[in-house]
Order: structure tokens, then C-alpha cells, then sequence
């Protein structure tokens, strides 16, 4: 769920658990309306805003976690389950028994994503769960959203600034700007519509004094290796290859797809999706 500061994502998670009433049109989610029905609809969703925490401030990790279990009345054997699972994955017994205050930004986001799942919901939400997290703790945090939804079946419906997040995550993609939804569909289309040009890195066998080649634009050469840009709209990766190796001697070849941050970039400054 992609956008611009300002476009409205937070606003929409926000309304989707319940949190906030639209002033307009209509929300449904499972079956039910989230501020309406919000005790029962409650209880089938997860929601981890990266900015705050749902666990209690002054106690321990384990403590807190015990007190949602009480709450959503999860049964002891399910409770022990699940957080043995998610201990497993995202290694929370180091801090299990540390107040909630004394945890780290990625020891934090942890622990939220544990409370968030210990109900078993059909549906999760995340507000920008990896913002200000390190590398190791955002590779972390992925593979577990990536498990969550690969076995359990868990949706996750998730808002984020970290175009990473996005291309190691997601399928489908939602951008919106002003409020309004500009697209929605399958992130290999994105690229495909608005990724612009792809680049094919060449490492040539044999010096040559030229190597253009038809459809391509030679953007880079630096001793043996030569980048071409080529647009998909005109000359597919396998023919241009094809050029390449009946023209030249080739040592090795790689396909680069302009990455998601380029494109959505592109989609804004260019007004691709321009809401109307």
C-alpha cells in the first residue's frame, strides 16, 4: 500500500481497524463494518503501527503478552504454541522478560508483530513496521511476514516508505495519492506498464572498438564491460541477446530491471497515475 506522505495510508489503516469513522462512502472488511462492529471484528485482525506500541510500557515483554492471551481469550495450549513458533522465527527470548521500555526499535517491532498474531487472525495490518530498523532486523521481520503468509494464510495488508519491503514482500500493489487510488494489480505489471527502460551489463570476451547494437542505447563502458538500456516496448531481453551473441564474443551477461523505488518515483513526477 504505497504513497506519498500526505496521501492518505495511515488514515486508511486507521479506519480499516476501526479505529477511525470515514466521513464518507462505505467500509467492508470480512463480512463486517470495523467501528460498527468493532468487538467481534476485532478479534480477527492484528495491526502493528511502527510508530506505537500495543504492549504496556512498564512490563515485561512475556507479561504483556500474557495479558493479550487473557484478553483475546486464547487457550492456554494455542498461547504456548504460537509463542513458541514465533520465538523461534524472531528470536524473542533474550528479551522476553525485559519491561517493554528497555527494548530496542527492532526489539520492539518484534514483540508487536508476536502480540499482533497471537489470536490466530485472518487479516494483519502494518503501518510502516520496518522504519528505523537496521538491516539484520528488517531482513528478520520480513522472512517472518513472508512465513506468516505462506503457511498460516494470514493477509497482510502492508504500508511502508522501504521500496525493499515491497519488491521482497508483495504481489499486489495499491498507490494512492490525495486520497484517491491510482492503481491495483500485480507488482511484475507495474514494472512492465511504468518501470521505463530495463539494462542488459555485458562482459565482453574480446576488446571491440564499437559495440552498438540496434534498439539498444550503449549508457555505460568502463574496460571490457558495456551497459546498454533498452526499452521492453521495442526489443525483448532474449532478442537483444540474441543481437548481442551473433555480433560480439560475450564472457557474461546480466538483465537489470529498474528497480520499484525508480518506478513509483516515476509514476509521481511524472503524473502516470494522475488523479483526475
Amino acid at each position: 500500500y504505497l504513497g506519498p506522505n500526505g496521501a492518505g495510508k495511515s488514515t486508511t489503516i486507521k479506519m480499516l481497524t476501526g479505529l477511525l469513522v470515514p466521513s464518507g462512502g462505505e467500509m467492508v472488511v470480512n463480512g463486517r463494518i470495523p467501528w460498527k462492529e468493532r468487538r467481534a471484528y476485532v478479534n480477527r485482525i492484528g495491526a502493528v503501527f511502527g510508530q506505537r506500541t500495543t504492549l504496556w510500557w512498564d512490563l515485561p515483554v512475556i507479561e504483556s503478552l500474557e495479558l493479550l492471551q487473557y484478553i483475546y481469550k486464547v487457550p492456554p495450549t494455542r498461547f504456548r504454541q504460537n509463542l513458541d513458533e514465533f520465538n523461534a522465527l524472531l528470536e524473542l527470548e533474550p528479551f522476553l522478560n525485559t519491561p517493554v521500555r528497555s527494548l530496542s526499535l527492532g526489539q520492539r517491532m518484534r514483540a508487536d508483530i508476536c502480540a499482533a498474531l497471537l489470536h490466530n487472525p485472518d487479516l494483519l495490518f502494518l503501518d510502516e513496521p520496518t522504519i528505523g530498523l537496521d538491516v539484520v532486523a528488517k531482513e528478520r521481520i520480513r522472512r517472518f511476514i513472508k512465513h506468516m503468509n505462506r503457511e498460516r494464510g494470514t493477509t497482510i495488508l502492508l504500508t511502508t516508505h522501504d521500496m525493499a519491503d515491497v519488491q521482497k514482500l508483495c504481489r499486489r500493489v495499491m498507490i494512492i495519492d490525495q486520497g484517491k487510488l491510482l492503481y491495483d494489480g500485480n507488482l511484475d505489471t507495474l514494472q512492465t506498464q511504468f518501470g521505463g527502460k530495463r539494462e542488459l551489463v555485458v562482459d565482453m570476451a574480446e576488446p571491440y572498438e564499437t559495440v552498438e547494437i540496434a534498439d539498444a542505447e550503449v549508457v555505460g563502458r568502463e574496460n571490457g564491460r558495456v551497459t546498454y538500456q533498452f526499452a521492453r516496448s521495442e526489443i525483448s531481453a532474449s532478442e537483444l541477446i540474441g543481437r548481442l551473441s551473433a555480433a560480439y564474443r560475450i564472457q557474461d551477461l546480466v538483465v537489470r530491471e529498474p528497480d520499484i523505488e525508480t518506478t513509483i518515483r516515476r509514476i509521481y513526477e511524472e503524473r502516470l497515475l494522475a488523479v483526475e
